[in-house]
């Protein structure tokens, strides 16, 4: 694979008139390969005078007749960066979803990428959970398919699990993630009650017990929306596409 190159990873997961769709893609960032799949949460930056958001993946396609490459996205701006501003009603891990969808060409969306979010202060910070006893008997390898068909429509995400693992990346490697707020208040609660907790029980498992979101990431950062906005500059950009809409 050329180092500006794109494509697709695993198998097709559905056909519609033009459109054939994935699951996932390849490509590279900072002339490292990265592979980005339905559901997955990243931080981008649309042009260079927008300030630093978090996308969330949410369809991937191809248009057979132009063969464009194309993405829809879903955007999470903080408060501050909302034409409204940052109230009292807000929390502090909150974030305020774009009502609109972006559709990308796939050569673009890996231009908004952005590797350097050391500035990005907002968030709560999971705590660890110990994932070592998920290595027995494939329960690790079990669990991140469940939340991949869970959050993807029951779409099967092995051969994208493996072409990730074959690059030496997983799901520890996730950053940041967005929860709805009730999904948030319920990991609030659960770190309230195993806050005092052996480390010895606090796995995934006992989290899923306790009405939470397990986390196998490294300490991501977690936050919540509750709310959208209409950005107001958004549809004057030059890589925003909706002519190919599906």
């Amino acid at each position: 694979m050329e180092p500006n190159s794109l494509q697709w990873v695993g198998s097709p997961c559905g056909l519609h008139g033009p459109y054939i769709f994935y699951k996932a893609f390849q490509f590279h960032l900072e002339g490292k390969p990265r592979i980005l799949s339905l559901g997955d949460f990243f931080f981008v930056r649309c042009t260079p005078k927008d300030p630093i958001c978090i996308a969330e993946l949410q369809l991937l396609w191809e248009e057979r007749t132009s063969r464009q490459l194309l993405s829809s996205s879903k955007l999470y701006f903080l408060p501050e960066d909302t034409p409204q501003g940052r109230n009292s009603d807000h929390g502090e891990d909150e974030v305020i979803a774009v009502s609109e969808k972006v559709i990308v060409k796939l050569e673009d969306l890996v231009k908004w990428v952005h590797s350097d979010f050391s500035k990005w202060r907002c968030g709560l910070h999971a705590g660890p959970v110990k994932t070592e006893a998920l290595g027995r008997n494939g329960q690790k390898e079990a669990l991140l398919k469940y939340r991949q068909s869970t959050l993807n429509s029951g779409l099967n995400f092995k051969d994208v699990l493996k072409e990730k693992a074959d690059l030496g990346e997983d799901e520890e490697e996730t950053n940041v993630i967005v929860l709805s707020y009730p999904q948030y208040c319920r990991y609030r609660s659960m770190l309230k009650r195993i806050q005092d907790k052996p480390s010895s029980i606090l796995t995934d498992q006992f989290a899923l017990a306790l009405g939470g979101i397990a986390v196998v990431s490294r300490n991501p950062q977690i936050l919540y929306c509750r709310d959208t906005f209409d950005h107001p500059t958004l549809i004057e950009n030059e890589s925003i596409c909706d002519e190919f809409a599906s």
